[in-house]
């Protein structure tokens, strides 16, 4: 049975990405790697800190230690954190919102990312610029912040929480012809924001497990 490690820097998440596994990948063993200080950290410096790169290295090295034959990371404002991780484990790290920015760039040249922490947004629109680049694609990508929609969230205001997301998609809606949520705690938004705005919307769960079922598939065939 192949094995998967997910590394998560917040638990809101881990629920729905287990659900997900159990639907796309039901013969998949998944482990869970929590740390929910990792995501405080973060905002409270307002960026990745040599701390937290040190114990996110650390954790994907204990993931690999696990026996997995590959680990998932589920959090965007560390992304870029994950490609410094693949140089200290040699099993395949993939990101949960890479398969998302692939997809915007094939399919739009004006993108909207939005997101509830500044320091996810930076990240996501540097991941869909990258992406643009390698796909030789003119991208143009349109910031929405919709700042204090996740405080809210922690403090279980979901409702605020939305309504301050579906009004950052609704001022950049004219701009874009897709949106990406740049979180995937904000999957929740994305039928009400497609309804909303008449864009479509991107979110990066199921993307990601899949993109995690495509390179299983791909360790298989090489193995066989």
């Amino acid at each position: 049975m192949p094995t998967v490690a997910a590394v998560y820097t917040a638990l809101s998440i881990v629920d729905s990405i287990k659900d997900l596994f159990a639907e796309i990948l039901p013969d998949v063993r998944l482990i869970s790697i929590a740390d929910d200080s990792l995501i405080q950290d973060v905002i409270a410096a307002d960026e990745v800190t040599p701390a937290v790169m040190r114990r996110l290295v650390a954790y994907y090295q204990a993931a690999e230690q696990t026996g997995a034959d590959l680990i998932f990371n589920t959090c965007s404002s560390v992304g870029e954190i994950a490609v410094l991780g693949q140089q200290f484990v040699d099993v395949p790290l993939i990101q949960i919102d890479h398969a998302m920015a692939e997809t915007a760039v094939s399919e739009s040249n004006n993108i909207g990312v939005l997101a509830t922490l500044p320091t996810t947004l930076g990240p996501t629109t540097r991941l869909v610029r990258v992406k643009a680049a390698a796909a030789d694609r003119p991208v143009t990508v349109h910031e929405g912040l919709a700042a204090g929609a996740y405080q809210a969230l922690q403090a279980g205001d979901s409702e605020e929480h939305d309504r301050r997301i579906l009004a950052a998609a609704e001022e950049l809606a004219d701009d874009v012809e897709i949106f990406l949520l740049a979180q995937a705690s904000m999957g929740r938004m994305q039928d009400t924001l497609a309804s909303a705005t008449g864009k479509q919307v991107l979110t990066s769960p199921r993307l990601g497990v899949l993109s995690v079922a495509h390179h299983l598939e791909a360790l298989v065939s090489k193995d066989s």
